[in-house]
């Protein structure tokens, strides 16, 4: 529910908090003291549109804070988790207007988008007044409400779930059925691919090895002049080689005599490098030895790096990765191969699937059937007792085609007739705002037990009416107060002295400016102004005296009064 709501420079309000108890909080003054400009702030923070006059005069910018407690609003945490803007238990959503027309939203300190202050509004506060964006005018609400009233939410999750499963496979069969002629195409070509790749059969890892060969097998005589080269160097060579001045080295430093360890340290390396060069002579006569020229292996070599490089080529791809590629080639070409198979399991399974959503739906048909014709009556007695006797609501339930749809097997509408004689129509189509909003306010009494919105605002809902009919609103109303939270703007004391709480709204004129106050009343102030409202030039002792019967017989405990700090 909403537990505070700042307001800063917005219109003719200077500074305003309000901490915001449970229950129904009525809201009074006069005509044109700016009694909606709380819900119209309020609206603010929810992504409503801004106008062009929401700063103050002579101010840089228009700043409105709303904080709500969603300890117990499920949907709305969901959303902020997914979103990962969620703090605990608690919501703050801020909306800051600049006097040159911008504006910003933020959820929980967060910059966000003014549609994602618009969802998670709907989520926290339905308003309900004289004009088109309320929640009840939207189909989508209707089925909402419906399914919540007639227990089958979590029934209406599972098919849309079924839906969605059902989808996903249709739509892998409808391409698997579109591919037709373009696929038979495709298998063809990939058939000559893979016959061609087959044929040359390249290993993985093949082609760098054979290139490693040919470059071997390219060069082998230099190689092996090289490699003669070395040994006449080192040990052949009859006029001297490493070997034998290696040996001669050492001969001489021995044959000093000297017993020096550096002249010792130096026989130890020369003696060292010639068992090495000695090593070294092994293996390349072992080499040389072992080496033989092959032309013919050369040519086949050659030959088949050729065709490598030619396949290379015709598709686009490295030497290298031909044996990959070739292998993709070969999965498509199967995958393809085994279309018509896949085309009857999947054919099955969507038989499967939509067995089981039709199920499902089915049931979720009947259980609003019987909560629709429940609501029909439950909600014409209210309206019967609004001041529309002759009134009738109708939860309309169209079927849909044979084709799975994700909100079940009907499309679901309210309608409704205020007058004898006339067709139901929707609600959006009903001509009088009063009559709308009583509408609205009987939908919601019924609902408020299993609706997931616990804060209720009422923007004038007794337009029109008087009397006892204004009396019975005001029940209504402090009704859903009693289960959670309603703020409402009225000119009617029927309704203002139902109310556990009650602010007054009042204008205060200054030599160059005009600001709003609200003022939160106390019992005595709260009687004079149910006198006011009651009407008359003077008030006198017998208003007085009627106005506090009222109170009393409407509220016999009057709640501690709302905090308000204002300006």
């Amino acid at each position: 529910m909403l537990t505070h709501l700042s307001i800063s420079h917005y219109a003719i309000v200077d500074q305003l908090d309000l901490d915001i108890p449970k229950g129904m909080t009525v809201i009074t003054g006069e005509t044109g003291a700016g009694k909606s400009i709380m819900l119209d702030a309020l609206s603010l923070a929810m992504g409503a549109r801004a106008g062009n006059d929401c700063v103050r005069p002579g101010c840089e910018r228009a700043d409105i804070r709303a904080t709500f407690d969603i300890s117990s609003l499920k949907e709305a945490n969901t959303w902020l988790r997914a979103k990962d803007l969620d703090i605990d238990g608690e919501c703050i959503l801020r909306r800051v207007i600049t006097k040159e027309g911008r504006s910003r939203g933020y959820i929980n300190g967060t910059p966000s988008p003014l549609s994602d202050l618009r969802a998670l509004g709907e989520m926290l506060v339905d308003i309900h007044a004289q004009h088109e964006q309320q929640s009840l005018l939207r189909p989508a609400t209707h089925q909402k409400l419906l399914d919540e009233y007639a227990g089958c939410t979590r029934l209406a999750t599972q098919v849309h779930d079924s839906w969605q499963t059902w989808r996903n496979h249709k739509s892998r069969l409808d391409e698997l059925r579109n591919r037709g002629q373009e696929q038979d195409a495709r298998i063809q070509l990939l058939q000559y691919q893979v016959e061609e790749l087959d044929r040359l059969s390249i290993a993985e890892g093949e082609v760098e090895e054979l290139e490693s060969e040919q470059k071997q097998l390219t060069n082998a005589e230099t190689s092996l002049h090289t490699c003669q080269q070395v040994l006449n160097l080192c040990s052949e060579n009859d006029s001297g080689n490493v070997l034998h001045s290696l040996t001669v080295c050492q001969q001489l430093l021995i044959d000093l005599g000297l017993d020096l360890p550096a002249l010792q340290d130096t026989v130890e390396m020369l003696s060292t490098a010639q068992i090495q060069v000695e090593e070294a002579i092994g293996e390349m006569t072992r080499f040389v030895d072992n080496f033989e020229a092959d032309p013919a292996r050369l040519a086949d070599v050659t030959e088949r790096l050729s065709s490598v490089y030619t396949l290379a080529r015709k598709h686009n791809v490295l030497p290298g990765e031909v044996h990959s590629f070739h292998a993709e080639l070969q999965q498509e070409f199967e995958s393809l191969q085994c279309s018509d198979e896949k085309l009857e399991e999947l054919e099955a399974e969507l038989a499967t699937l939509e067995a089981d959503y039709f199920a499902s739906a089915k049931k979720l048909s009947d259980k609003r059937g019987k909560g629709a014709g429940k609501l029909n009556k439950a909600v014409s007695k209210h309206i019967h007792e609004l001041g529309m006797p002759k009134g009738k609501f109708e939860v309309e339930l169209t079927a849909l085609t044979d084709m799975p749809h994700s909100q079940g097997m009907e499309d679901i509408r309210f309608l409704v007739t205020t007058n004898p004689g006339s067709l139901p129509k929707p609600l959006d189509k009903v001509a009088s705002g009063g009559e709308l909003s009583r509408i609205s306010l009987a939908i919601q009494v019924i609902t408020a037990h299993t609706s997931g919105i616990s804060t209720l605002v009422f923007d004038e809902v007794d337009v029109g009416i008087g009397g006892g009919t204004a009396e019975i609103v005001g029940r209504l109303l402090r009704e859903l107060g009693d289960r959670g939270q309603v703020m409402c703007v009225t000119h009617q004391p029927q309704v203002a002295s139902q109310g556990h709480t009650h602010l007054h709204v009042s204008k205060r004129l200054g030599k160059n400016s005009t600001s709003t106050r609200i003022t939160s009343l106390d019992r005595e102030k709260r009687t004079q102004e149910v006198a006011r409202m009651l009407g008359g030039l003077e008030i006198t002792e017998q208003t007085l005296a009627h106005a506090e019967e009222m109170i009393v017989r409407a509220t016999p405990a009057l709640s501690t009064p709302v905090t308000v700090a204002a300006s």
